[in-house]
Parts: structure tokens; C-alpha cells; sequence
């Protein structure tokens, strides 16, 4: 059958509140019609940010339609700029797949468990995602792509494929946090994640890089200014959303209940891939209701309430980056978990609560606000925005690490109300600045 002859492709159109109108083509359609992306669905997008922001009840399934829908609107926007060799669409099919899939991996309540020690859980969502990709399933909807396209993809979700266009699906440019951020604003009823996202794609182009020559997505150097909106956006969203003490007091309550179902055997740790979030909550009150062990009494009569109920443990004591002064948060608080919980167990003896109930917070993204791309000047040469920024034209390098120092609170949280004295904390979990 000739080209002629073939039928025209039939596109599905989902109603998205952000975006609109999204179109979704055959080979997408497949995608989302497989089990493995269903479950999105059933995959809060932030967590426990309901118990404080009502409206934030939206899912990885729709952020995953929002993330395709503006990669399909990127391709194009390039598309009709030109100006490249063949070479620079290389792969280009599956670019927006990667995007559809790029959360496909997830945990129960998104990236909470992510947190745990690395012995609590088998790896993040990214390598995760391998697990679902080996769905027979999935494999069949992607078979129209040609062989090795599951693999390919998942290189580009893990951030290691030589794509020119990977930067879309995991880099500085990536989709997803232009569509996380706005719709997450949008949910939680705030203004702080307004990004120019209109001009974004407009100043995407295809540069090659001056050391190695390869194609990779860049910005043209007028769109900068937008670039800056978006990582000022994602700053604000931490600081007040992400990181909200309320919104940081479920989560707590929440990794501590898994550490503990994981750490007593009533959970193994492979258990947690796969289970949606009330799926996950369920299993563990069962197994935590047959449990002979005082952690399952605990589990099902005060955490586990606690947690359905709303009822979050509270701020004994809060250190912002402004109480330090001349000190840093100690190292073991980040890099060594039995210390840390030895610690939290201590101040929980002396303060009347029981093993499990003081958790000490101290939230980490490391790659919050890195920048590395490729940036068209005005004049035509070609410059990479890394860590020292780029003179004359943005130091937001040097600015990103001083907002990500300021937007990280230490506090230490107990599961009922005590105070702590900010000199203990002061004392006990930070030191002297090297």
C-alpha cells in the first residue's frame, strides 16, 4: 500500500486544564493505554502537598500528557528554525515517547522514598523505570518504534544517551520542569510557578558545542531572561511549596513509616516498586495487622492514623541558613543514617516519645539550580552557561547557590508537641564552618 493509500493516523484529544488541547498520536495512545502508565494515575504528583495544599490532588499521569505535549510542541518549533544537518534529528521519533515515559518509574507518592537510605530501597524512579519497561505490555506498544527502541528511551529517561535531542527529556532545557512547575503553581492555588514557557520554546535551537561538535539542544542568548524566570519559579516552589514545613512534616511521617516496615521485614524492599499510593498504605497496615512485633502495633494504631487523619508531627525546632551564622549542618545528618537515626532516637528517650517519633529534617536537591547548556550569543558565536555562568550576559550560577543554601531549613520534627531549645540543635547537628 502506497503512502497515498494509507489511512490517515487517528489522534486522540485530551482537555488539559494548563495546556488546553492535547494531542495525542497512535503510537502515544498505545503507551497510555498499557497498565504500567495507568498506574500513574493513581501516582500523586507531590507527595503529601495535599494535607497542606487542598488542590494539589493532580498525578504523574497528567504531568506525563503535559511533558509530551510541550516535547511534540518543541520538536516542531525547531523543526521550522532548520538550519541543521540531518544528523542533529537523529532518533528524533522517540523523543517524545521518552517524555510520555520519563516518570513511568515512579514510587508511591512520587519522590518521597527517594530519600530513604540507599538500603531502603532498590534504586530512584529513573532506574526503576527499567522495571516497567521489561512489561510485555509496554515492550508491544513500542514495537512500532523498531527493535532496541525500549532501550534507547530509557537511556535517554537515565540522562545517558547521545541523542542530540536528550536535553529535552533530562538536562538543564528538559520539558518537565517547565510543565511540573506550572502546573503544580496551578494545583496548589499559588503564584510562584509562573514560567515564560511560550518564549522558552521559542528561544530553543540546535547548537553545535565549540569542544566536541556534537548537536545538543541549547537557547538562543534573547530567551535568557526567561531561563531566569524559571529557575527564580523553581526556587519559589521550594521554598514555599515543596519544602513547606507542613508539607515536610507528612513526608517525614510517611519514609519513617516505610523505614520501619522495611526494616522490620514486613516489607521487602522490591515490594515497593509497582504499588500506586493507596495500594502501598493499604499493604502495609495489613502485613503491620498481622505483625506480632511492637512496630506493627505502633504502625496501626499512631502512624498510620496519624498520617490518614492529618495529624503531622510538629516543629520542635527550626535552624534557617540565616540562625547559622558562622556554622554548616553536620555532614553525618546528610551522608550517615545510622548515626542520624541513633541521634533522633536519643532526643526521642528524652523527650517521653517512643523509638521512631523525632525525625531530623534537612531537605537536599543538589541539581536544584545547576545550569549546563549551550547559548547562541547575538553575534553568532556559541558559549556554555555552566557552574561560573557566562560575564555580561548571567551569573545566576553564583546567585542559584546562595538561593539554595537560604531555601534548606533545618528542623527536627516530633510526632507529638515538644520543644527543643535552637541551641541544642545548634549543638547537636551542625558544625563549625571548614
Amino acid at each position: 500500500m502506497s503512502s497515498a493509500e494509507r489511512p490517515p493516523q487517528r489522534f486522540r484529544i485530551v482537555r488539559d486544564p494548563l495546556w488546553n488541547t492535547i494531542r495525542i498520536d497512535p503510537t502515544a495512545a498505545r503507551i497510555i493505554d498499557t497498565a504500567a502508565f495507568q498506574r500513574l494515575r493513581y501516582i500523586r504528583q507531590l507527595g503529601h502537598a495535599h494535607l497542606v495544599y487542598p488542590g494539589a490532588t493532580h498525578t504523574r499521569f497528567d504531568h506525563a500528557l503535559g511533558v509530551y505535549h510541550l516535547t511534540v510542541t518543541a520538536l516542531r518549533l525547531l523543526r521550522e528554525r532548520g538550519g541543521v544537518d540531518d544528523v542533529a534529528w537523529h532518533a528524533e521519533e522517540l523523543v517524545p515517547y521518552a517524555a510520555l515515559l520519563h516518570d513511568i518509574g515512579h514510587y508511591a507518592f512520587s519522590h518521597a522514598l527517594e530519600e530513604l537510605e540507599e538500603s531502603r530501597i532498590p534504586g530512584d524512579h529513573e532506574k526503576m523505570s527499567v522495571r516497567f519497561f521489561e512489561s510485555p505490555e509496554l515492550r508491544e506498544a513500542l514495537r512500532p518504534l523498531g527493535d532496541g527502541a525500549a532501550e534507547r528511551i530509557y537511556d535517554m529517561i537515565r540522562g545517558h544517551s547521545d541523542v542530540p535531542l536528550r536535553g529535552m527529556v533530562s538536562g538543564s532545557l528538559d520539558l518537565d520542569k517547565m510543565e511540573y512547575l506550572r502546573r503544580d503553581a496551578r494545583f496548589c492555588g499559588v503564584p510562584y510557578g509562573e514560567v515564560d514557557v511560550d518564549r522558552l520554546l521559542q528561544g530553543f535551537i540546535l547548537l553545535r558545542d565549540p569542544e566536541s561538535g556534537r548537536y545538543e539542544v541549547g537557547i538562543q542568548e534573547k530567551a535568557v531572561s526567561s531561563l531566569e524566570s524559571l529557575l527564580f519559579a523553581k526556587y519559589q516552589m521550594f521554598r514555599n511549596v515543596y519544602w513547606h514545613h507542613a508539607v515536610r512534616a507528612a513526608t517525614a511521617l510517611y519514609k519513617r513509616i516505610v523505614e520501619e516496615t522495611v526494616r522490620c521485614g514486613l516489607l521487602a524492599t522490591d515490594e515497593l516498586v509497582g504499588p500506586t499510593d493507596e495500594e502501598l498504605v493499604y499493604e502495609i497496615r495489613k502485613r503491620a495487622e498481622r505483625s506480632k512485633e511492637e512496630v506493627g502495633r505502633r504502625l496501626v494504631r499512631r502512624w498510620l492514623p496519624a498520617l490518614r487523619n492529618r495529624r503531622l508531627p510538629k516543629r520542635a525546632a527550626e535552624l534557617t541558613a540565616a540562625e547559622l551564622d558562622d556554622r554548616v549542618v553536620a555532614s553525618w545528618v546528610i551522608e550517615d543514617p545510622v548515626r542520624k537515626r541513633a541521634e533522633e532516637d536519643e532526643i526521642a528517650r528524652e523527650l517521653g516519645l517512643e523509638p521512631g517519633e523525632v525525625v531530623v529534617d534537612y531537605p537536599a536537591k543538589r541539581a536544584m539550580l545547576d545550569l549546563d547548556l549551550l547559548v547562541e550569543r547575538r553575534g553568532g558565536g556559541v558559549e556554555r552557561l555552566g557552574p561560573s555562568g557566562l560575564p555580561g550576559l548571567i551569573d545566576l550560577p553564583r546567585v542559584a547557590r546562595e538561593l539554595y543554601r537560604t531555601t534548606r531549613v533545618l528542623r527536627v520534627f516530633t510526632f507529638e508537641r515538644r520543644s527543643i531549645p535552637v541551641e541544642i540543635v545548634r549543638e547537636r547537628f551542625t558544625e563549625e564552618r571548614s
